[in-house]
């Protein structure tokens, strides 16, 4: 079975995002920057059905990692980087990725800028319908696979940002 499969862009996670924004505001403070990024934050883009949220905080990770693991966010350790702690929770019937980066880290930047460069240019989201759905035949289900399918279009992106 392959548990990657594209469906089309559907507004209700712009509400599940909200939503989400609101209990993490509680749950770990109002200084943090929270933004709805990934595909469901793009109109039209469609994805996976996953709500991507980055998190940019000042300093202090490992407060913000103890409370996000306490709300039953799970670490996935293999998933982070360097700069990014990643998180996972499943939620009714969507799932949440929670990108933990530092508020004025290079990595917050580009994750937030990409998807705003898809929401301004319509002709570069049908390219990345293209290449996803390209990415989930081609990954069977290896999510490495998919990420590597995906990753020079994304690095392309992210070049204009810098």
């Amino acid at each position: 079975m392959n548990k990657y499969i594209y469906t089309k862009s559907n507004e209700k996670f712009k509400k599940y995002f909200i939503k989400q924004k609101a209990y993490l505001q509680k749950r770990i403070g109002e200084k943090v920057k929270i933004k709805h990024i990934g595909s469901t934050a793009v109109e039209g883009l469609g994805g996976k059905n996953i709500l991507d949220i980055s998190i940019g905080v000042e300093d202090k990770w490992d407060i913000y990692k103890k409370k996000l693991e306490k709300d039953g966010f799970k670490f996935l350790k293999k998933a982070s980087t360097k700069g990014r702690l990643f998180f996972k929770k499943d939620i009714e019937e969507y799932k949440i990725h929670i990108h933990l980066t530092k508020s004025d880290s290079k990595i917050f930047q580009e994750l937030i800028f990409f998807c705003e460069y898809l929401k301004k240019h319509p002709k570069t989201v049908k390219e990345y319908i293209k290449i996803k759905k390209e990415a989930i035949k081609q990954a069977d289900g290896i999510g490495g696979k998919y990420r590597a399918h995906k990753n020079e279009f994304i690095k392309n992106i992210i070049k204009k940002c810098n």
